[in-house]
């Protein structure tokens, strides 16, 4: 009984948002809109000039480490699925939303608007 209540807890946990992306981002996306958006631990939400356009639920199922290069899989509570990737392994203030077949969605960053072309120049 033991085992499976610490299985559980595991599980329960396991499922939140990874601290490596909760918090407040600046994002761009291709068609050059600026939104921000917020992940806490089982909620992430979307604002579009000052404005909540979108608050959902979600959790992550999946973790990768290739190359030094983190890949976060979530999936929100209306289906869709998406990759957040952090292509340099010594900057995680910078990113990328992707879709579940890898295209990138939108650029993030910490610290202010980027685009796709410039995230790759700041490694």
């Amino acid at each position: 009984m033991k085992f499976f209540s610490l299985f559980l807890v595991f599980f329960l946990v396991g499922c939140e948002g990874s601290k490596t992306y909760r918090g407040t981002w600046n994002a761009t996306s291709a068609d050059s809109s600026k939104l921000k958006f917020n992940f806490d631990a089982k909620k992430m939400s979307i604002e579009e000039s000052g404005h909540k356009v979108e608050s959902l639920s979600y959790t992550q199922n999946s973790v990768s480490i290739e190359n030094s290069v983190s890949t976060y899989g979530i999936q929100v509570s209306d289906g869709r699925n998406y990759l957040i990737r952090f292509p340099n392994s010594k900057n995680e203030k910078v990113g990328l939303i992707m879709d579940e077949n890898n295209n990138v969605i939108y650029t993030i960053c910490r610290d202010s608007f980027l685009f796709y072309n410039e995230i790759y120049k700041l490694h």
